[in-house]
């Protein structure tokens, strides 16, 4: 039974108060980058795009995605200013498009997170035990297993200052992408299969396959990227510290990724890369794996190997942080429970927002696992699918609204119109073009047949629709006298 002194307690664990941090630069780039998963992505998104795209031409598809996110950032940036609150997405679309879109927005971030977070844990819990039966341990358990454990240390991570899961996802980020950039060193100083050539970024080679899928499997290597203006209320000097860590973020994965797959296309050379990329989706090698043990040996290999696992962890506990934010900032507006509003006076942490992440996390992945679904293709690439279409939709969606909000209030715009109109205009034309792409090969990503793909494809249009429809009525059903 409550007594007269349960809600002074209730507040004293758990006070409405904003988030506070300081989280410079170089801290918001390591979760941001943590979040894009570096060596996942050049493990996995690398041989897609080579066998699935244009071969050779791969590195070319990377550095297009990398340019329409910079397109992209500039408008995204210029507007920051103008987005006192956190939540990202949600909050530029609220600015520019009103509540009726930002509501839309919020609901797909908040399905395209969880769906890669849920992914990523299926590809966590396979990749344990493929690191097990390499290292010839003989020893695995179901992958969910593996998923739910790391999901309580998310938990407990999660639960803490900010500052913690920086420091962890700065440790694991600085460790793997210092192994891979060994082994493109190497392979660079090695000369390659057939010495250094630039063939890869000749038209020729771009456009010897589809190099729509390569841009593809470069954007879903992104997801995350706005985790920048997540961190708005935890960073120091916000206005100066998130234009600089968005445009890091940007360059820096950007160019991580077009150099490492075109090292991967000399370690083999551009004649055989194709053929060795697709014996590693027929299940019959490990491209980047085989690659390291060639030119670097067995131990950066082992070394490799375990690293992969910590660069899934880092993913996973970043984008923890991002959606406990997302309904943070949404329960601060009236559309989710106040109670998921409070910050840990200790900690200074979303807790129960946090918490509650944990708990739908381990609920979704028990529903996986009850269904029996393939941890990679059942879990991690229809999930992958699903987040892809999902973040699209969000940076479609942000364009239009810097768009619309400078053309509403031309008194805040900058003298130059490239950053208020021409820039976010062509960034709409990008995305729109990266839509149609990720649409057209949807099956690719997620692995499954055309009805299951078309269903999955919907959800976070769904979820739009719905949020759009939806969110203001919980706006006003919570807001105070009402």
């Amino acid at each position: 039974m409550l007594t007269d002194s349960t809600p002074q307690d209730t507040t004293a664990e758990q006070s409405p108060r904003n988030l506070e941090g300081h989280l410079g630069t170089g801290s918001i780039v390591f979760m941001v980058i943590a979040a894009a998963a570096p060596l996942t992505v050049v493990g996995g998104n690398v041989p897609l795009a080579i066998a699935s795209g244009p071969g050779a031409g791969a590195p070319v598809g990377f550095a297009l995605a990398s340019l329409i996110l910079l397109v992209f950032a500039v408008g995204f940036v210029t507007m920051t200013p103008h987005v006192p609150q956190a939540g990202a997405f949600y909050a530029y679309a609220t600015r520019g498009l009103g509540s009726r879109m930002g509501v839309g927005t919020a609901a797909v971030a908040l399905v395209a997170y969880t769906a890669v977070q849920v992914g990523v844990y299926g590809y966590f819990g396979w990749a344990v035990n493929d690191a097990l039966k390499s290292f010839g341990l003989g020893f695995s358990l179901p992958w969910w297993a593996w998923a739910l454990g790391a999901a309580g240390a998310v938990a407990i991570l999660g639960y803490r200052h900010i500052d913690l899961s920086s420091k962890v996802l700065g440790v694991a980020l600085v460790l793997e992408i210092a192994v891979v950039v060994v082994l493109d060193a190497v392979i660079f100083a090695r000369g390659g299969a057939h010495g250094i050539t630039t063939e890869s970024f000749t038209p020729h080679a771009a456009l010897s396959g589809p190099l729509g899928i390569a841009v593809l499997f470069a954007l879903t290597g992104f997801i995350g990227f706005e985790a920048t203006a997540v961190f708005r209320d935890e960073a120091r000097t916000p206005d100066k510290t998130l234009p600089r860590a968005t445009y890091l973020s940007v360059l820096i994965i950007g160019g991580f990724y077009t150099l490492s797959c075109w090292a991967l296309v000399l370690a083999e050379g551009t004649d055989q890369v194709g053929a060795v990329a697709q014996r590693t989706l027929d299940g019959e090698g490990n491209m980047l794996m085989d690659t390291a043990q060639t030119y670097v040996g067995t131990t950066l290999r082992d070394v490799m190997q375990v690293l992969l696992l910590s660069s899934l962890f880092a993913c996973v506990l970043s984008f923890h942080n991002v959606i406990a934010r997302y309904t943070f900032t949404l329960a601060h507006q009236h559309l989710l429970p106040a109670r998921l509003g409070t910050v840990h006076p200790r900690h200074q942490s979303p807790s129960t927002s946090s918490l509650g992440q944990s708990v739908t996390a381990v609920i979704l992945v028990g529903g996986c696992a009850l269904l029996r679904l393939d941890p990679l293709v059942g879990v991690f690439g229809s999930m992958a699918g699903v987040s892809t279409v999902g973040m699209v939709i969000l940076m479609l969606t942000t364009s239009i609204a810097v768009l619309v909000f400078f053309a509403r209030n031309p008194a805040l715009a900058p003298a130059k119109p490239w950053q208020t109109r021409v820039a976010p205009a062509l960034a709409v034309l990008g995305l729109l073009a990266g839509m149609w792409l990720v649409l057209a090969n949807f099956t690719l990503v997620t692995g499954g047949g055309p009805v299951t793909s078309t269903v999955l494809a919907a959800v976070p249009f769904v979820a739009l629709v719905a949020g759009v429809i939806y969110g203001p009525r919980a706006a006003a059903s919570h807001a105070p006298g009402a």
